[in-house]
């Protein structure tokens, strides 16, 4: 397979790093050719705290996606998370040139809007239009051609920890993997999970990851606001652990097989096997037990996400409610409780729209992976379409200057 048909997805996240491989399909979305994942130890709420154990899972992970792909990976589109993350909204205004708003007078506006005063520590990650406004004329999404005297542009700035960012970059150097594009993890799962009428209505995605619950709302078909919660599903496992006095890994496996968010739904009398610790025999206890423990801290991650979107000023817009994506959303009775707390229709966001080995990835865990293989696809046609766009408007002005040098001489 050529390489230059291949779109890698690499998201490294607290509890585990996953690669995905894919391609292009014929409808213009994307096949999964190939996954990888491995246990992540380097990593801590987003974060990269240990690069030497965090090259060691991606060389694993991207060993895993190779042979399942049967290709070698050199280019990856890599996911950033933390509770380091922050994010503006800012307003750029030009003139526009000739009365045509054309790709320069677009690039001048954004880079207009741009202009705010960053920090020396933190560096811009992504500059999102959210509008374009021609002459007053609001609610644009591409002026491109319009007539005009004067350009904004609304945007969403999200910038990163330079540090954090260097070292995510630094661990897949070390890895052997060039880095396509950075990417914020919550707007690479939400273009996996969301539908396009939920984004033009109004939706907020949670992707409640290991480490981190990453949040962004959406309305009119553009993003509004994004933020990081330093909470997750690992909060929950070692309250597991604590209260059963079990191991962290069996806290996990007992989390992911029996975890529920809401202790009224788990039937009375139903008993789980609990590991014990230094070498003791194992224990049986009510699943009763287990849920009493779940229930109060994703009530609290839950309660913090609402918080999050009240202060945000947008909980008004969320028209198609909440989408609760990663994999913490997996736990029972994680719908439900996303319900009560947020007063808003809440469901479960799959991967959509993917081909190749879906059945693989469709899990809300693998969101973030297969968000970046969206990106990435759409990044690549973008640039060819620039490319192709380039190409006409110099042709154009060629000829242009052919016609005026034939106008002088005849």
């Amino acid at each position: 397979m050529a390489r230059s048909e291949l779109i890698v997805g690499l998201d490294i996240g607290t509890t585990k790093i996953c690669v995905v491989v894919g391609e292009r399909s014929e409808t213009g979305g994307v096949d999964v050719v190939g996954i990888g994942t491995c246990p992540s130890t380097g990593v801590r709420k987003g974060v990269v705290v240990n690069i030497e154990q965090t090259v060691q899972a991606i060389r694993r992970a991207v060993d895993e996606a190779e042979n399942m792909a049967g290709c070698e990976i050199h280019n990856v589109y890599v996911g950033i998370a933390g509770s380091h993350i922050t994010s503006i909204n800012s307003h750029g205004v030009i003139a526009v040139k000739g009365g045509e708003v054309d790709h320069r007078d677009v690039e001048r506006a954004l880079e207009a809007a741009k202009a705010v005063a960053i920090p020396a520590d933190r560096e811009v990650i992504h500059t999102l239009p959210q509008e374009y406004i021609v002459d007053d004329q609001r609610g644009i999404a591409d002026p491109l051609g319009m007539a005009g005297v004067r350009l904004e542009v609304m945007v969403h700035i999200v910038t990163a920890a330079v540090s954090s960012a260097q070292n995510i970059h630094r661990s897949c150097n070390r890895s052997g993997l060039e880095v396509s594009d950075s990417v914020l993890e919550s707007l690479a799962s939400a273009k996996a999970v969301l539908t396009p009428e939920e984004r033009e209505i109004g939706v907020a995605l949670v992707d409640m990851g290991g480490g981190t619950t990453d949040i962004a709302i959406f309305s009119n078909a553009s993003i509004k606001h994004t933020s990081v919660l330093a909470l997750g599903g690992q909060n929950l496992t070692n309250d597991i652990a604590f209260g059963l006095r079990t191991p962290v890994a069996a806290a996990e496996k007992i989390k992911i097989k029996y975890g529920c968010a809401l202790a009224e739904m788990v039937p009375s009398g139903e008993l789980i096997e609990v590991p014990s610790v230094g070498g003791r025999e194992s224990r049986r206890l009510s699943r009763q037990v287990l849920a009493e423990i779940c229930e109060p801290r994703m009530e609290e991650i839950l309660y913090l996400v609402n918080q999050a979107l009240l202060r945000s000023g947008y909980k008004e817009m969320i028209g198609a409610g909440v989408v609760l994506t990663g994999g913490t959303a997996l736990i029972e009775g994680c719908q439900e409780l996303g319900e009560q707390i947020f007063g808003l229709p809440t469901r479960i966001g799959y991967p959509r729209n993917v081909g190749g080995l879906k059945d693989v990835v469709n899990s809300p865990k693998f969101a973030t992976a297969v968000g970046l293989l969206c990106y990435g696809t759409e990044q690549d046609a973008t640039q060819v379409k620039n490319f192709s766009t380039g190409e006409t408007r110099m042709y154009n002005e060629l000829l242009a200057r052919f016609k005026r040098w034939f106008s002088e001489i005849f």
